[in-house]
């Protein structure tokens, strides 16, 4: 009797150091997943610009050369996860870790609507005629919440995001809607990306599945559309965690072409000799062309890539590499020709809230140069704003880029758990949907 207590002790002990065990490595988890990368949007005619760090969105005016100041009765609390202007360049809309999708006038720069999201949200965009936005949270819903009737200054009717599709828990990392507008795009941590056709009324749901575009072998972190003037149809281009770049074919799914972005990027082969994959972290089209530009983990520069779209094939076509300091682009974002960069990390151990601002002009010409502070759009009046500081410790920038990887990495990779583990998690969650 006394050595089955005994031995009912030692269990209850195990149990209790395999949970305490577990909290720390939640509690670890939770620190990787709190480093947000920095972001940028640019106005699609080069009217402002706005970087995120963390929870602090930062706009300026390059219009009257001076910083915004956002009107809001409440601001974001947590790390802002994803930002965009509509096509318009009318509204802007931010979102992320605090569950709120914030609607912003693009001109007064007054917050028109808040819409309040059951989980953390991870990606948004918005249809090009400013009808609707659909936003995706961490459990692969995307929802859809109609601007109806938006005009300047004017605040919209309180309501909430209808369900539109599901991704299954699968994080979903990009929402993209088609240029004609016919599809909404989302891809996801599944390596998959999803083709939905856009019902002529998105508050009933889309249930209608135009394809899917299956090829990548890790996770799908960006997607883009590229066109050609002269051809009527646009493709689609995504990148991913398995060192490629993708051209799609979105009405049948097709994979046209591949492009290897690793070794160009200079990196080396393993010890194993095998090449060691890199993410692509952000792909943006250059307007009025078939070029795209891709900021790629830890390499110093960006690729531009030509897609051939007559005869279907991709191509990197220039490797800009950026002098000096140790910049790699998190966030990349463009207007007409003018390319706009980010690096930097919210939550940092060294410096919270770091970033730092780069700018290539002229990026689709064989003259394309790296602009030397005193030289981009708004001067260091801009870099003031939109980096806290005109100038950025290098220290700091290596040590930002390193926990953005980390970060990623936990966060977009899956986790394989043991059926023990899975039970833990189930009633350590803090994300159980909360009543009002």
């Amino acid at each position: 009797m006394e050595e089955s207590h005994i031995e009912e002790g030692e269990k209850q002990s195990v149990c209790v150091t395999m949970e305490e065990s577990q909290i720390e490595e939640g509690q670890n988890q939770s620190k990787l997943l709190d480093v947000a990368p920095a972001l940028i949007s640019v106005h699609p005619s080069q009217k402002s610009v706005a970087v995120t760090v963390g929870s602090d969105l930062r706009v300026f005016n390059l219009i009257d050369n001076c910083p915004v100041t956002l009107v809001d009765e409440s601001f974001h609390k947590d790390s802002i996860r994803a930002v965009r202007y509509s096509a318009s360049g009318k509204l802007f809309v931010s979102t992320g870790d605090d569950k709120l999708v914030k609607i912003w006038s693009a001109e007064s720069w007054r917050c028109l609507n808040t819409i309040c999201s059951e989980k953390r949200v991870t990606a948004v965009a918005i249809s090009h005629d400013d009808s609707y936005i659909c936003y995706a949270d961490k459990f692969g819903v995307v929802w859809v919440f109609e601007l109806d009737g938006i005009n300047e200054g004017q605040a919209l009717p309180s309501k909430k995001g209808l369900p539109l599709l599901s991704h299954y828990c699968s994080i979903i990392t990009s929402l993209e809607f088609s240029p004609d507008g016919r599809y909404v795009l989302s891809a996801d941590r599944d390596f998959k990306i999803r083709v939905t056709v856009f019902p002529e009324e998105p508050l009933q749901g889309a249930h209608e599945i135009q394809s899917f575009c299956l090829g990548h072998t890790e996770f799908v972190t960006c997607i883009a559309f590229v066109s050609d003037p002269d051809l009527t149809q646009s493709y689609l281009i995504s990148g991913s965690g398995d060192s490629t770049v993708r051209l799609w074919d979105i009405t049948s799914g097709s994979l046209l072409d591949t492009c290897e972005v690793s070794t160009v990027a200079g990196h080396l082969e393993s010890n194993e000799s095998e090449p060691t994959q890199v993410t692509v972290t952000d792909i943006c089209a250059i307007p009025d062309s078939s070029l795209a530009a891709v900021a790629i983990q830890s390499f110093q520069g960006i690729l531009l890539l030509s897609c051939d779209l007559s005869a279907q094939t991709l191509s990197i076509t220039k490797v800009i590499k950026i002098p000096g300091e140790s910049f790699i682009p998190t966030s990349i974002s463009v207007s007409s020709t003018t390319l706009w960069m980010v690096s930097g990390a919210s939550n940092c151990s060294s410096q919270p809230g770091y970033s730092r601002v780069r700018v290539i002009s002229r990026i689709e010409s064989e003259k394309s140069s790296v602009l030397q502070d005193e030289q981009i759009p708004g001067g260091t009046k801009v870099l003031e704003k939109l980096q806290g500081k005109v100038s950025v410790e290098e220290s700091v920038m290596i040590a930002a880029s390193e926990a953005v990887r980390t970060a990623m990495s936990s966060l977009l990779m899956k986790k394989q758990y043991s059926e023990e583990k899975r039970e833990f998690r189930k009633r350590s969650r803090n994300d159980k949907k909360t009543t009002n």
